[in-house]
């Protein structure tokens, strides 16, 4: 989402973003470029899987699979980092048909030189079943994702035909240090958020760990969710949704969040 100089539809309200780490930057530096004062409390940390065994001799038999899908940029970092370690390059991805989940994945995939053949009209599991239904009876799928999913895919893909393996290419596990710091922002009355933003149903679940029973604190705080996946988690654990993006990337919650103040 581009911003012009001076295009401040967010000055001085306070917005809390909770992506991982290694991912806030875009969301934080768009935020900011809208005048908003960015609070960062990571509600995911991402890590390695227990073993990259399964993840590992699926990439060294990627000859046997027709269709490869994943599902989100860490995926794709992820799976590159076998990629590397085991020697490989883009050669035995040749054949393959390959799926992203939307537009973020899909350009993560394509640094690496590889192709990608389908990204859904809307960036949920739903809709990526959708696109491959008539393209999957028979075949064979790799499906590389998080330790803790949703099972649609694999589920839905394997009712239309398909022979689909599932591989742990990473792990979402609750920052500890974020407990406080959560608690702490959230207990400040001149500073605490006046938005939080959620971008998967996991840091929605890892906010609620967070949080505890201490609900009291999100008196008057409003929730932006990145699409109907996340908010249904909101809704499911009594938190509300606010906005909600049109479109489930980044920038649609962005612009969910700029529509809000309008």
């Amino acid at each position: 989402m581009s911003t012009v100089p001076g295009d401040k539809k967010l000055s001085g309200i306070r917005i809390l973003v909770g992506r991982a780490r290694h991912q806030a930057g875009d969301l934080s530096r768009a935020l900011r470029e809208l005048g908003a004062v960015v609070i960062e409390i990571p509600f995911i940390e991402i890590r390695e899987p227990a073993s990259y065994g399964p993840l590992d001799s699926a990439l060294q038999r990627l000859s046997i699979y027709d269709w490869l899908i994943l599902t989100s940029v860490n995926g794709v970092s992820a799976m590159w980092q076998r990629v590397q370690h085991l020697g490989l390059d883009v050669a035995p991805f040749s054949h393959l048909h390959i799926a992203a989940i939307g537009p973020a994945t899909a350009k993560a995939i394509e640094k690496h030189g590889l192709r990608v053949d389908v990204i859904p009209e809307e960036y949920v599991a739903e809709s990526v079943v959708a696109s491959l239904r008539d393209r999957v009876s028979g075949k064979r799928v790799l499906l590389a994702r998080a330790k803790v999913a949703r099972d649609v895919i694999p589920r839905e893909l394997e009712a239309l035909g398909a022979t689909v393996d599932v591989v742990e290419a990473y792990e979402t596990v609750i920052p500890e240090s974020s407990r406080t710091a959560l608690r702490s922002a959230l207990a400040d009355p001149a500073g605490r958020p006046e938005i939080v933003t959620f971008t998967s149903s996991s840091s929605v679940r890892n906010f609620a760990a967070l949080l505890g029973q201490e609900r009291s604190s999100l008196q008057g705080i409003r929730f932006a969710s990145i699409g109907p996946v996340t908010s249904a988690t909101l809704r499911e654990l009594k938190l509300g949704v606010d906005m909600e993006a049109a479109e489930f990337t980044i920038p649609g919650l962005i612009a969910a969040i700029v529509a809000s103040r309008a």
